[in-house]
């Protein structure tokens, strides 16, 4: 019972950090960090990422342009270009890592060790890239917070909002954590078989077949 659950665990957690790498990738690239409506124009809204900012008009369409100047851009956003790519390459690393930790991968069956070490730099590895997600995001959401309540700015003047690229952010960062947490739970939570290491492995095959089959193994 003790390995399908760890077999179990280490799958989940790697779907999770693979959904939080790719939703990390999408919100690096998404256009619509802040959003801006014009209450004396509702058929045109603003919206902002960290490469370009575009207009949405009903007639016209989508209309983007990039920013031409990486120092003329808010600290946030220039910052937040750095972690999120950072963010973006520790995920790789960590899927790569983790990838060859994993009990279902016959690479280095007998090295148990090496495979445990390989699971928790995977895990570290997905940690920081959801710490290093979730920072730029937070960092942006809260710059906008302290804009839109300005006394300073007069109340006329539009105010930039959440946009959806925020919200994908927050996801990705914390399925990051969590996958990075089910990995390491797996690594040293949970004990590896005591067999001999030929059997061990010939069982650990046999449960992820059964779980990639979707059935219940008969003899648990």
């Amino acid at each position: 019972m003790a390995l399908v659950l760890r077999v179990a665990m280490q799958f989940v957690g790697i779907l999770l950090s693979l959904l939080g790498w790719v939703l990390s990738i999408i919100t690096t690239y998404l256009p619509h960090w802040k959003n801006l409506n014009l209450d004396l124009n509702e058929m045109e809204n603003w919206t902002m990422g960290l490469w370009q900012a575009c207009v949405v008009q009903e007639e016209v369409g989508v209309q983007c342009k990039d920013f031409e100047s990486f120092l003329g851009l808010p600290a946030e956003l220039r910052i937040s270009r750095v972690l999120m790519f950072l963010s973006n390459g520790l995920g790789l690393l960590g899927l790569l890592v983790s990838g060859f930790g994993l009990d279902c991968l016959r690479i280095g069956e007998t090295q148990r060790d090496v495979k445990k070490r390989l699971l928790i730099l995977g895990g570290v590895l997905f940690w920081t890239a959801g710490v290093t997600a979730l920072v730029p995001v937070s960092w942006v959401a809260h710059a906008t917070v302290q804009e839109f309540w300005d006394e300073r700015i007069p109340e006329i003047v539009p105010r930039w909002e959440f946009g959806e690229a925020l919200f994908i952010g927050w996801f990705a960062g914390f399925s990051l954590l969590l996958g990075g947490c089910l990995l390491n739970w797996a690594a040293c939570g949970t004990q590896a078989p005591l067999a001999s290491s030929h059997y061990a492995a010939a069982e650990m095959q046999t449960q992820c077949a059964y779980l990639e089959n979707g059935t219940a193994n008969p003899s648990v």
